[in-house]
């Protein structure tokens, strides 16, 4: 199946999105659907599972690239202030930036509410597929699919809020509705079952560029990442050894990597799919978050466009200490990280005169240089409306993710390898990395994890999974507070609490079988 059939099949989900949905924007398992069609007469042929399947892919669109929950939480980026514009919306993204949130978040609400709403359209499959009129070989695809999204859904979940409820089949009436918090371990025994199960299921890629859907390769580097974190490092080694024979490669070049010519490439083991256009509502627009807070756009975009409302841009901006991270003639920052160069008028808006190279780069008298994430900018007609995927999971990752896991054995000589090959193609004239300690190896694996996949949602998990979030956390909240003089001292009081979000607090007042998390 091709990338365009894709993409058409996925835009008549959305717009049947109301039929197949199990739920709201505000309620995660509605108890019945909104429309006759997705009752007994619906849920037979393959094109009503295909048309489900779009439905449980679509909540990635909002839980794939989530940059103020992930990148924004680490030491990889901040945001732009603005003392004249500060409405609720910029309250609660700076929060969650700062470790002031709190349960009434909207936008960590929106991770939870988004994951629910993919697994509760991944056991309406489930539980409906036993009983449809289609080959086994369609029905091995549409069930491992649903498990590799059930599986990834919940692996969000448990590494963002720890113990959550664990539904597994579709919810029919009001008792099925309000569980208690799984335990952690019960969470992963299903997840990885889950990840297991779609790894059988499911066939490696065919041929490149893939066609979107979750494949062999998107579910091998799943459970992968999920023996990591759990600290199986010897699973996770064998499923990362098993992606050469499906095909995957490295690009030659590093921003070729994330050109919108390159959807689905070699290298891409699992992306968030997105379309541009005008009327069929699946377009990306994570650039214009990206980009300064600025009132014309073009100069960087080539499309004109005011990016300063509340929803314009200003966010996941790179931090001076992160652009330090790079070594120099790392191909990678510049790839990466461009200058916006201009001045704030009177109501602190930033008018974009020029864009510049961020290396070794000094503003002139009288001018601002705001960096901003230069990796996603590609060519696109309408403001807002991009073309560009989100990378979940792509081949450098999992050669890093292989080099830590196999470092993590004591296989030091292994883990150089994969550690070489990656930096080889950003800095293919310093010399090959060669240390022998563990520890020493361990460091620079997660250094080089943070400039290879930067602004792409890895740093805060990896953090979490190397066990020093809230030493290195620290360490940069001194930093943040010396470059940063309008943090709160509220700000950045971090401790092992802040390494998880709360329940939101709308699931607390409605399901009296639910506690909160400790600090909230």
């Amino acid at each position: 199946m091709n990338i365009q059939f894709f993409y058409k099949k996925f835009a008549i989900c959305i717009l049947a999105t109301g039929i197949l949905s199990l739920s709201s924007c505000q309620d995660f398992l509605d108890l019945a659907p909104d429309d006759q069609l997705s009752g007994s007469n619906f849920y037979k042929t393959e094109a009503d599972f295909t048309q489900a399947l779009h439905a449980a892919y679509n909540p990635l669109r909002s839980v794939g690239p989530d940059y103020y929950t992930a990148e924004m939480r680490s030491d990889n980026t901040h945001y732009e202030y603005n003392p004249t514009n500060q409405g609720t919306a910029i309250y609660m993204r700076q929060d969650i930036a700062d470790f002031t949130n709190n349960s009434s978040n909207d936008y960590s609400a929106a991770i939870y509410y988004d994951s629910y709403r993919g697994i509760s359209r991944a056991n309406v499959i489930l539980d409906r597929l036993p009983n449809a009129t289609i080959s086994d070989e369609v029905r091995r695809k549409i069930e491992g699919e649903a498990r590799f999204l059930r599986a990834f859904y919940y692996f969000k979940l448990v590494r963002y809020f720890g113990k959550v409820p664990l539904y597994l089949r579709e919810v029919s009436e009001e008792s099925q509705a309000f569980l208690p918090r799984a335990e952690v371990t019960a969470l992963y025994t299903q997840i990885i079952e889950d990840a297991t199960t779609a790894l059988e299921l499911l066939d490696a890629p065919s041929k490149f560029p893939q066609s979107g859907y979750a494949s062999k390769g998107s579910a091998a580097m799943l459970l992968a990442d999920i023996y990591a974190t759990q600290k199986a490092y010897a699973s996770a080694e064998e499923q990362l050894l098993s992606l050469a024979g499906m095909g995957y490669e490295l690009l030659p070049n590093y921003a070729d990597v994330f050109s919108t010519a390159n959807k689905n490439s070699k290298e891409s083991i699992f992306e968030v799919q997105f379309l541009q256009g005008l009327t069929l509502g699946m377009q990306s627009n994570f650039i214009y978050i990206f980009l300064p807070r600025c009132l014309n756009t073009s100069i960087i975009t080539g499309v004109v466009t005011n990016n300063t409302s509340n929803t314009g841009g200003g966010w996941n901006t790179p931090t001076k200490e992160m652009i330090a991270a790079y070594e120099p003639g790392d191909t990678r920052l510049e790839a990466s990280i461009g200058i916006a160069e201009g001045t704030y008028n009177a109501s602190n808006h930033f008018r974009l005169e020029a864009n510049k190279s961020v290396t070794n780069y000094s503003a002139p008298a009288g001018k601002t240089g705001v960096p901003y994430i230069k990796k996603y900018v590609n060519p696109h007609a309408n403001p807002n409306n991009t073309d560009d995927n989100w990378p979940v999971y792509r081949y450098a990752d999992a050669l890093l993710l292989l080099a830590e896991v196999q470092n993590e054995q004591g296989k030091t000589s292994d883990a150089l390898v994969h550690l070489n090959r990656v930096r080889r193609r950003a800095l293919p004239n310093a010399p090959a990395l060669s240390v022998t300690d563990q520890n020493l190896l361990r460091d620079l694996i997660l250094k080089e994890r943070r400039v290879e996949l930067a602004f792409e949602n890895h740093r805060w998990f990896d953090l979490l999974r190397s066990g020093r979030a809230v030493e290195i956390m620290q360490q940069n909240a001194v930093w943040m507070k010396e470059n940063y003089p309008y943090l709160s001292t509220q700000s950045y009081q971090i401790d092992e609490n802040k390494l998880l979000y709360p329940i939101p607090f709308a699931e607390i007042g409605v399901n009296p079988l639910l506690e909160q998390n400790q600090g909230y």
